[in-house]
């Protein structure tokens, strides 16, 4: 019987545990790998103590300071949790675990384009991580689908290692940080395309090519990389307990003091499944913070009454 199982291991549930650990917690963490989407991003600007730290650094950093503590860690996926009486069950796949309380940080996934080619290419020339796969693309043209800074932050990185990059975004313009819609705009390997929505990808063995349609006219782009970059969803199928909103993000509220409590008590939540509007890693890791404290405050509540 645990305290507390924390499922997530990106910066919420990183700074999660490292405050559990600090704090003597007979708890584990339930996660299939670390870092969550910081891995994803390419270059990070605006992490208070890095004025420039790519993603995959900036978490070995963060896992350096999680291995100065003893902490449990379960390389698993959680399939489902439930309570039975004031018990809260995860189960796994191949084991099922009991806790006092939970803490869901388990972030957000890729969404997807849902188009012809898509998942029959996945993995084959169709990918959702620019910072994992870029290298794999050296020289080659690609195409970048989405408008917004993830978007963006995939092509600026790109264009490093590829010869051509075509951005494609069904909006009117490219939304999102000035800096990096300048960045964009200026290089000569980036091209830009607007009001352009994804129809097909196609390719036998690996992509061979994207087509899109603006104003009702399909065109063909010879490419070997499709990275679709259209936003996420939150990480929570397993969640049927606790009370999402219509972006099916977790609900979370303060209460006696106790941060970061879902609709099921014992239940807690922070980072990118939840509703905190902020989506940004240094929000996630402080989100991550509160939520545990919440817990264990709500754990101390039950004990004494008070």
């Amino acid at each position: 019987m645990y305290d507390l199982i924390i499922i997530g291991a990106g910066p919420a549930g990183l700074a999660a545990a490292v405050y559990a650990a600090r704090q003597k917690a007979n708890f584990c963490m339930i996660s299939k790998d670390i870092g969550g989407q910081t891995l994803w991003s390419s270059d990070v600007e605006n992490y208070l103590g890095y004025q420039l730290v790519s993603g995959p650094q900036l978490i070995e950093k963060f896992e350096e300071h999680i291995k100065a503590y003893n902490i449990e860690m379960k390389n698993e996926e959680v399939s489902e949790i439930k309570k039975k009486n004031s018990v809260f069950i995860v189960k796994c796949p191949k084991k099922a675990y009991e806790t006092k309380t939970i803490l869901i940080v388990s972030g957000k996934k890729p969404r997807m384009l849902n188009v012809p080619g898509e998942k029959g290419l996945k993995g084959k020339g169709v990918t959702y991580c620019a910072t994992c796969d870029a290298p794999v693309f050296k020289g080659k043209n690609v195409a970048v689908v989405g408008g917004a800074n993830a978007a963006l932050d995939a092509a600026l990185l790109l264009e490093k290692y590829c010869q051509k990059v075509y951005l494609i975004t069904i909006n009117e313009k490219i939304m999102g940080e000035s800096s990096l819609i300048e960045k964009a705009s200026k290089s000569k390997k980036i091209e830009i395309i607007t009001k352009s929505s994804t129809k097909e990808i196609r390719g036998s063995k690996f992509v061979e090519s994207i087509v899109i349609e603006t104003a009702g006219k399909k065109k063909e782009l010879k490419v070997e990389g499709v990275f679709i970059e259209i936003g996420s969803i939150p990480s929570v199928d397993f969640d049927k307990l606790t009370e999402k909103n219509k972006w099916n993000e977790i609900i979370i509220h303060s209460k006696d003091y106790i941060s970061n409590q879902t609709s099921v008590p014992g239940i807690f939540a922070a980072g990118d499944c939840t509703d905190v509007p902020e989506k940004q890693i240094i929000v996630a890791a402080g989100e991550g913070v509160k939520a545990v404290l919440g817990a264990f405050k709500w754990l101390g509540k039950q004990k004494t009454g008070y």
